[in-house]
């Protein structure tokens, strides 16, 4: 038994010193490790042939087994492997303790706001004990709006200076402070993998967002990144320096003109004047901040001034501090005034949502600045060796060039065409001998016509509605056109007709490249098409599209919805030429506090129309009211004068068969209407529906409804599920619908919110219209009136036809009192 312990143990010691005599640790002199640090900065996994080779070549590795050698690359990769993720943990161990310290900063901020609330509680809870104390104002808008100082105080730099020091100090209160009521923006929570930390302005004067993050440049370059506004605000159709002079601190003070864009065709533009100032704390921050001055200003071009609405800045800007071991720490404060009152009604919500300034500016700036860190840093990784800088130049020129034609600015060369009948659709051209000299690039088009036009839609996510647009593109987009506009960049003009061609169905796309969070992808689309005559065949008639398309996730709040594409050659240059075509799609914010608790009687049948909601039905009514966007279209045509009437008339066809195909796809994808359940009544909703049935009786002399119980609840119940329309409007001077049934509801293809939004006349033709206001006088004499059929349009802009028409006067108190006027549209049907 010994003897074979012994033998074993042999055995197991000649074999551990095979091993190591095989695999030896082998000491190489400086000359050998630098021979093998040249054949590794050209392979680092070298063969066993290239390893051989290596030692006949180089006589100072003769003494060196491959083997060994192929464990020193092995030990060298390895170390380079770690070298790197040690790079990389540090990195994010960098990443993490700035933002750590952010999000402390943070919540300090936010321990001061509770502070200075319960503080202000308290304050107006003595205020409201106390007998002889007046009430103080402790709104947030008094507590960052002061008065603008005149343009006399500005007259000097001293006075200038002071401006600016007063600003920076407004400025500071909003970025670092208390003095906005800040709350976090919907769906964008900060953590590790987000790009800062949004939010938005609430109980403001005004709008305002506010950013911050952390971002892996230096403060200077960060600085002339955003002072350089066109390059990454979309909307920013101009700055111009007026004036420029030191301040005695070391800092600088620029006096700014700015023109913006219109989203759509139905606001109008803005512009502002204002004071920047920019200069470096005590800590070594750099700062750029930046408010109004009062009065009209210097705009540089006149003649273009008159085209915009002078908006204010509240004081806005930039706090951007050094980080230890590089990068930066940014704060980004946007505060605007953009005057509502000089909008549509229905529009107002925009210009009133702070979300909307936060996703277009404040939120873009730093997105803007972490896209060109990435690039700086060689993490983005783009096709078809185009630079990162190309790429963001070619995104700003498309979208840039659907701005243009959507304003049609007279100093751009745009003059709006003029029509005999109303046009739906406006046509703007733009001549080569109206452009200016920066527009040179735009002559090569020769004379261009746009068709443009801006539609309200209900129910019809923009997100959705643009990705179904980018990938069905032959849903709503005629080849013939796509052609037409291609042969504009060879200067053919092939008018559609002349050289008949068919699209094979086939789309293509190949992606250039996206930003960080993929918001926004630019690419390049191929449509494969084919001649129809016999000797072209075989001739491949493909054509090109630069494309951008952005807003295509559903999560971001208050995000507006993009495609937006150009004609271009296969191969072409970074300096090509675009005419850009494409869709705008802008949500506009939900109402709030649908249904306050403390409304009276008239409020209540204003709206809550009647009816007390489920909690269900609820959710789905605020859903279903908060989806209304804003639709804009704009297509480029270019043309010879010689064709002008022909390609108007193309133009005009072309554009409403697209209107007339999105609006199809839009009601296709908008979710199915919930039908409003009636849940328990008020008994003012039962007082009321008892109401409208009796004056009913009192006037017609028959009974509205046939229920078998006389209760208020079944009274209700019965109205409500009634198949005719029936409908109560105010009489007020500009009278407005307060209540529906669910047939009304269905056939104005709206929902109870949404209802005292619609004017009376606005759902009648004109027809309808004229025998409603000539029976009108007999209405409030008479008490009611009977009216033929005609026809009534939805708010989504279908038509509706109804057999009759009985309009009453309904009473509230005895036959005294009259409440509203009610209407029944009997047996109506969509057409």
């Amino acid at each position: 038994m010994a003897m074979v312990a012994q033998q074993h143990m042999d055995g197991s010691n000649r074999s551990i010193d095979k091993h190591m005599e095989v695999g030896k640790y082998a000491r190489y002199t400086a000359e050998q490790v630098e021979a093998l640090e040249r054949v590794y900065a050209e392979c680092p996994k070298p063969s066993s042939l290239r390893r051989q080779q290596l030692i006949r070549e180089c006589p100072i590795l003769a003494n060196i087994e491959s083997k060994q050698i192929k464990v020193w690359f092995q030990n060298r990769r390895c170390r380079e492997k770690q070298r790197k993720e040690s790079c990389r943990l540090q990195s994010v161990n960098r990443k993490l303790s700035a933002m750590n310290k952010l999000l402390m900063e943070e919540n300090d901020r936010l321990q001061k706001q509770v502070s200075q609330l319960v503080s202000e509680n308290g304050h107006m809870t003595q205020q409201l004990h106390s007998a002889s104390g007046p009430t103080g104002d402790v709104s947030c808008e008094s507590a960052v709006t002061t008065p603008q100082r005149s343009l006399r105080d500005a007259s000097s730099p001293a006075g200038l200076l002071s401006i600016a020091e007063g600003i920076l100090a407004e400025f500071l209160s909003k970025a670092t402070g208390t003095a906005v009521d800040w709350v976090q923006m919907p769906g964008m929570k900060p953590g590790p993998g987000s790009v800062g930390i949004f939010a938005i302005s609430q109980h403001c004067g005004g709008v305002a967002a506010r950013a911050c993050g952390l971002v892996s440049l230096e403060p200077t370059k960060i600085l002339e990144i955003l002072k350089d506004r066109t390059s990454w605000y979309r909307d920013c159709r101009s700055l111009e320096i007026f004036t420029m002079f030191p301040a005695g601190n070391g800092g600088t003070i620029e006096l700014l003109y700015m023109q913006t864009y219109a989203p759509m065709t139905l606001v109008p533009a803005h512009d502002f004047w204002t004071l920047r100032y920019t200069t470096t704390l005590d800590n070594g921050s750099l700062v750029v901040c930046e408010r109004s001055l009062s009065g009209s200003g210097a705009a540089l071009n006149g003649s273009s001034a008159s085209q915009f609405i002078r908006a204010e800045m509240l004081p806005s800007g930039y706090l951007i501090r050094p980080c230890e071991g590089g990068g930066s720490i940014i704060h980004i404060v946007d505060h605007l005034n953009l005057q509502a009152w000089n909008v549509p009604e229905v529009l107002r919500p925009l210009y009133e949502s702070s979300k909307f300034l936060a996703q277009k500016m404040t939120i873009a700036a730093l997105r803007y600045i972490k896209q060109i860190a990435n690039d700086s840093s060689g993490e983005m990784v783009h096709a078809i060796d185009r630079q990162p800088a190309v790429l963001r130049t070619f995104s700003h020129r498309l979208s840039r060039g659907f701005n243009d034609a959507v304003n049609g600015f007279s100093d751009d060369g745009w003059s709006l065409l003029t029509c005999n009948e109303i046009e739906d659709v406006v046509f703007t051209i733009r001549s080569p001998k109206n452009l200016s000299a920066t527009q040179s690039n735009n002559s090569l088009f020769g004379s261009v016509l746009c068709a443009k036009a801006s539609m309200l839609l209900q129910n019809a996510p923009p997100a959705m509605l643009v990705r179904f647009l980018r990938e069905h593109r032959s849903e709503w987009a005629d080849f013939t056109i796509d052609a037409y506009v291609a042969s504009a960049l060879k200067n053919a003009y092939i008018y559609p007709g002349m050289r008949p061609t068919r699209f094979t169905g086939s789309h293509i796309a190949v992606q250039l490249g996206h930003t960080i969070e993929h918001e926004e992808k630019l690419e390049v689309v191929r449509l494969e098409g084919q001649l129809l005559s016999h000797e072209d065949a075989l001739v491949s008639r493909d054509i090109h599209l630069l494309q951008m398309c952005s807003g295509i996730d559903e999560d971001g709040v208050g995000a507006c919805a993009e495609l937006i594409f150009a004609t271009i050659d296969e191969m072409f240059p970074d300096d090509a030429p675009l005419l850009p075509s494409g869709f705008r799609i802008i949500p506009l914010e939900q109402k709030s506090d649908i249904f306050p608790s403390d409304e009276t009687f008239d409020s209540t049948s204003r709206s809550r129309a009647g009816l007390t909601m489920s909690s269900n039905s609820t959710s789905s009514l605020s859903t279903r009211c908060s989806s209304r966007s804003v639709l804009t279209i704009a297509f480029q045509f270019p043309f010879e004068s010689s064709l002008q009437e022909n390609v108007t008339v193309m133009a005009r066809q072309y554009v409403r068969s697209v209107i007339s195909s999105v609006q199809r796809v839009a009601m296709a994808i908008s979710p199915a209407p919930t039908r409003t359940k009636l849940c328990l009544a008020s008994p003012e909703d039962q007082t009321l529906a008892h109401w409208i049935c009796q004056s009913y009786r009192y006037h017609i002399g028959a009974e509205l409804l046939k229920v078998e119980s006389e209760s208020s609840v079944d009274v209700l119940k019965a109205l409500w599920q009634l198949p005719d329309a029936i409908l109560c409007c105010s009489l007020k001077a500009a009278p407005v619908y307060t209540f529906a049934n669910q047939s009304g509801l269905d056939m104005l293809e709206t929902c109870l919110v949404s209802l005292q939004d619609i004017m009376i006349d606005k759902i009648f033709d004109d027809s309808g219209r004229k025998a409603l206001f000539s029976e009108f006088p007999t209405i409030m004499q008479q008490g009611f009136v009977n009216l033929p059929g005609g026809i009534c349009i939805s708010t989504m802009g279908r038509q509706a036809s109804y057999k009759h028409l009985v309009v009453w006067k309904v009473f509230c108190n005895e036959e005294i009192n009259v409440h509203c006027l009610a209407f029944s549209f009997i047996n109506w049907c969509f057409v």
